[in-house]
């Protein structure tokens, strides 16, 4: 899911007061708890509904997060008091994706025509992870376009292993190559 600039501003900068004040756990949590209560039927529409006043959204929204930690309150007040609420509806992405980040884990997709097994898919983690650089986790997509082979997407990157791919660049380097000249 791709998130908006300005959620990921957010979430990075809750996730560096979380980290410097040793309250990481808490706030993923809280963050976590945010997105399941986000889900609940209604509550997102209730609280991103513009015909609400304001001051009713919040105060009943402070209830939600009364158990918080004080960081995670003072971020969804802020965002109240910015008119930002908008932020709490993919906050908890932004956020597990800073935390991917700091572990080094780049997470992808890779489209084939066939389910995966296991055991293929962790061998297309491990060697992508090698040439990467990082720990990848992917996440199997069928895709009846494809013949045969694979294609990965991961960290704005696309791996093409696809035939179709294979013949693409074939056909490209055959109309690069420089043809003989014929001088007698």
């Amino acid at each position: 899911m791709r998130v908006d600039p300005v959620t990921r501003r957010y979430a990075d900068a809750l996730y560096e007061l979380a980290a410097e004040k040793g309250q990481l756990d808490a706030v993923r949590s809280d963050v976590e708890a945010l997105a399941v209560e986000l889900d609940v039927p209604g509550v997102a529409d209730w609280l991103f509904d513009a015909r609400v006043e304001q001051t009713e959204r919040r105060s009943k929204f402070a209830l939600v997060t009364q158990s918080f930690s004080p960081l995670t309150q003072n971020l969804v007040q802020l965002l109240f008091d910015k008119n930002r609420e908008g932020v709490l509806a993919h906050l908890e992405s932004a956020f597990q994706a800073r935390i991917r980040l700091e572990e080094g884990v780049a997470e992808g997709v890779v489209e084939s025509p066939r389910p995966l097994g296991a055991g293929e898919l962790a061998e297309l983690e491990v060697s992508l992870g090698a040439r990467l650089g990082k720990r990848v986790t992917l996440d199997n997509r069928m895709t009846s376009d494809l013949v045969a082979g694979v294609r990965v997407v991961v960290d704005n990157r696309m791996i093409d292993y696809s035939v179709q791919g294979r013949l693409e660049e074939l056909r490209r380097r055959l109309l690069e190559a420089p043809l003989p000249s014929s001088q007698a």
